[in-house]
């Protein structure tokens, strides 16, 4: 029988009616509870935001999640695989403003829109364990996960300098500025003084780096070097610097006390509090005022570029150097941020370049304190700051760099002026956002008693309807314009209150969602502490390196910190991750204003959900980008016809003995199945997709030229085809397996077992050098010996030919894989 002669691949839209409402009924992804005995597996996908339909983003991301879901599925655990929507946020808020809608109206209807389109890609998920973070159900949660970190000190308000966004008009944590960029929406981000609510991750911070270890060969190298570059970990001292006309003095941080001789001015932050204090009484107060509002204008990119000229002004005060009695004179400058330490730096211009600018424009002294061999700064305003050994330093000169840190830390210690220190780029995370589509924070501020939590039999705490608010950007909560909802009884005294009116930022939502799943519709805990201790830490977490710093670093801290709290038992919440590339069009990230942009219905409607999710999973590694110009899903839908003919001509009765079957077939049955298992554990899926090419071919090849349709051998080719194509095309795989002459689903089939006789090879293909370059190659039994093997690999003719006349020095034999003949 010939593949011509079978009949056509129903169209894609006919399996697609045929197939979801069997699913539907069978859920063959549905996870199991505690009394199921299989392995469990946690695999989970990052969960979308529901911001309109599905992309090609979403496309790629849920493909390469299936096929490892599935996978386990196959391999016989009980794998958990939940879906859910991260709702709360900016843009539903901003597309409810722009149309005149509810946000909840716009993002609930976006959530079914992406729920049909999930189902009709045939995503594994398990529909019972849903959750939508803008439901009061879980955001009940978030208040009670706040008001717990409350009770401990974790969660705080304080006044300061915060990153503000004027398109957004809401302030941003550290991390959501990019570049000096709101990560939202690509806007400048200045510094604005308001009062805010606060997580205190800082506390974290050794553990945060430390239980990387947990992570490493198992999280990418790339996110790993991330979050140790952002957490930004720095040993050095801390030094008191007395201020003339001030009692207390102020500390500085350096990580290089060894130049403290070198220091030969001061520099506060422009926005901090210690240069308005000193600056507040002083003749010169309006010029810092002037200073002050112009040095806001900047983003931190823009004031710590060493390329921007350098600008300040004296406050005509001054500060003592502790080791040498040296007065200092103190400037404020934008150059100097208020949240790094105290925001005051001791400068060193010898041996730093900004510092070494600074002291250029305003004519101040250079010394240089570290002999480095290189040229005097203050002649050629080039700042050195290598190792080297300590002049111009008092106690501290001869001694290299790491004596001089020793001694001269020792000594601050001994005379009460400094110690050791450690400190972090990390800073506590701002959680407070003037919007109103996230979670209210449950603290209600009294004239008398202050901040008072919200009782817990209160919670949740929920957003009032927006009709009649006007929810356009302000830089003020529009919560506070709900007079009805803000303004209720203290707790405490019951006299009159006002509600907290921020929210939360939508990263609070995530950073411990996968927990929520295990139980979604729990309503007397966050989650089952149970359940937790049999699912967690997350098997395998899928989503792109976007997330790197935010969403998965919060998500370390909360498990850490829920792990203190004694309601998990493991201190990091992912134990495997992988990350996927872009989805692009001609080398560019696709949008409408470049006009490359390719929607994802219209691709399927096209070419079907099977040949989509082929061409994801084959295009090339999952951490690479894509670019979809390159991509064919036609040459998809020709596998995969071809996959299903190769299926449809099997005419061996199901239940036959495969072992009486063509025992070559078999070999290379096994082979295909067990390196396409090997690969799809180390990611390799597009391996794993050649593997199912590869056993077709083998398939088709013993219907047309070998043992035959009715070969037991053929059918179990044709059965761990369809087993390792669900993967990747559950529809074409699905009729594969009813072809067979199965019920469904293919989905719990059930992976080949690999018989390990069968994958000994009896001949292996040897390599033919002479001087290194390949020659010939021959096959030759496994088990040859070195002797054997030379004298075949000399008789072998075009080895003969070559070596003819000349004169060979050694042959160098490594059997049964390499003869090499050096001439």
């Amino acid at each position: 029988m010939t593949e011509e002669r079978a009949t056509q691949m129903p169209a894609p839209d006919v399996l697609q009616q045929k197939w979801l409402p069997v699913w539907e009924k069978l859920a063959p992804f549905r996870s199991g509870d505690l009394t199921d005995v299989r392995p469990k597996k946690y695999v989970l996908d990052m969960f979308p935001y529901p911001s309109g339909d599905l992309h090609m983003g979403h496309a790629e991301a849920y493909a390469l999640g299936d096929v490892l879901a599935r996978y386990w599925v196959q391999q016989g655990f009980n794998v958990l695989h939940p879906i859910g929507w991260d709702s709360f946020g900016l843009p539903a808020e901003n597309a409810a403003i722009k149309r005149g809608l509810n946000p909840r109206s716009w993002t609930y209807e976006n959530i079914e829109l992406q729920r049909t389109s999930m189902q009709r890609y045939a995503c594994s998920f398990d529909w019972d364990r849903v959750l939508i973070t803008s439901d009061p159900e879980y955001y009940r949660w978030n208040q009670w996960l706040f008001l717990k970190m409350y009770e401990k000190g974790l969660a705080y308000r304080k006044a300061s300098n915060v990153n503000w966004c004027n398109s957004c008009q809401t302030v941003l944590a550290n991390e959501q500025v990019v570049a000096g960029l709101c990560e939202r929406c690509d806007s400048a981000v200045s510094k604005k003084k308001l009062t805010q609510w606060y997580l205190k991750i800082t506390d974290y911070a050794e553990r945060l780096l430390n239980d990387m270890q947990q992570l490493e060969g198992v999280w990418p190298d790339k996110v790993l070097t991330m979050q140790r570059n952002w957490i930004g970990r720095s040993v050095g001292a801390e030094v008191k610097f007395q201020i003339e006309g001030i009692d207390e003095p102020v500390v500085v941080y350096t990580t290089r006390p060894d130049t403290l001789f070198g220091a030969t001015f001061f520099v506060i932050a422009a926005d901090s509090d210690l240069a308005y204090e000193l600056a507040k009484d002083s003749a010169h107060f309006s010029e810092f005022e002037q200073y002050l509002e112009q040095t806001k204008k900047s983003t931190e990119i823009e004031r710590l570029s060493t390329d921007r000229a350098k600008t300040g002004l004296s406050l005509n005060r001054f500060a003592i150097n502790p080791v040498n009695g040296e007065r200092l004179p103190i400037y404020v400058s934008d150059y100097v941020l208020a949240d790094y330490g105290t925001g005051a730096i001791m400068a060193v211009p010898a041996h730093d370049q900004r510092d070494l600018d600074f002291a250029k424009e305003f004519k101040l002294s250079v010394i240089k304190v570290v002999e480095t061999g290189e040229d005097n700064p203050a002649e050629t305003f080039v700042a050195t700051s290598g190792d080297g050994v300590l002049i111009n330093s008092g106690m501290l000169n001869g001694l290299s760099k790491d004596a001089a840190i020793a001694k001269i830390t020792e000594f601050l210690f001994e005379k009460d002026l400094g110690k050791a220190a450690v400190n972090y780029r990390l800073r506590d995370w701002l959680i407070s956002r003037q919007r109103y589509w996230g979670t209210p924070i449950p603290i209600i501020h009294c004239d008398s008693c202050g901040e008072v939590p919200v009782p817990e039999n209160q919670l949740p705490v929920e957003l009032p309807d927006p009709t009649g608010l006007d929810l356009t950007p302000k830089g003020a909560s529009p919560l506070g314009a709900a007079t009805n909802w803000v303004v209720t009884k203290c707790p405490k005294c019951s006299a009159p209150a006002k509600r907290d009116p921020d929210t939360m930022d939508t990263f609070v939502d995530s950073s411990w969602y996968f927990l929520r799943y295990l139980n979604p519709k729990l309503d007397s805990a966050p989650f089952d502490v149970k359940l937790a201790a049999e699912w967690m830490p997350v098997g395998q977490y899928v989503g792109g390196v976007t997330h790197a710093i935010l969403h998965l670093l919060y998500a370390r801290f909360f498990t850490k910190v829920l792990f203190d709290l004694g309601f998990v038992n493991v201190t990091e919440p992912f134990s495997r991750l992988l990350n996927q590339g872009m989805v692009l069009m001609d080398g560019a990230a696709m949008s409408k204003s470049r006009g490359n942009l390719v929607r994802l219905s219209e691709e399927l409607d096209e070419h079907g959900v099977d040949a989509i999710r082929m061409s994801m999973v084959f295009a090339g590694p999952p951490e690479d980008d894509i670019d979809w110009a390159d991509v064919s899903p036609h040459g998809s839908k020709k596998f995969l016809a071809r996959a299903w003919r190769f299926s449809k001509d099997v005419t061996s009765a199901v239940g036959v003995d495969a072992k009486t079957g063509d025992i070559e077939l078999r070999k290379t049955t096994h082979k295909l199945i067990n390196e396409a298992q090997q690969a799809v554990e180390t990611y390799r899926f597009n391996v794993a997709v050649a593997k199912a090419m590869e056993l077709v071919n083998a398939g088709r090849k013993a219907i047309d030229t070998g043992a035959g349709p009715a070969d037991p051998a053929v059918r179990e080719c044709a059965e761990a085809t369809a087993v390792l194509v669900s993967l990747f095309a559950p529809y074409t795989a699905e009729e594969m397996w009813e072809n067979l002459g199965h019920q469904p689903s293919v989905a719990r089939a059930g992976w080949l077992k690999v018989e390990p006789e069968l994958l000994v090879a009896e001949s292996i293909v040897c390599v033919l050098q002479i001087s290194g370059k390949i020659k010939s190659r021959i096959e030759v039994p496994i088990d040859i010996t070195d002797i054997e093997l030379e004298q075949l690999a000399l008789s072998d003719y075009t080895m003969k030919t070559a070596l003819a006349g000349v004169e060979v020095k050694k042959v160098i034999v490594r059997a049964p894989k390499l003869v090499n003949v050096v001439v």
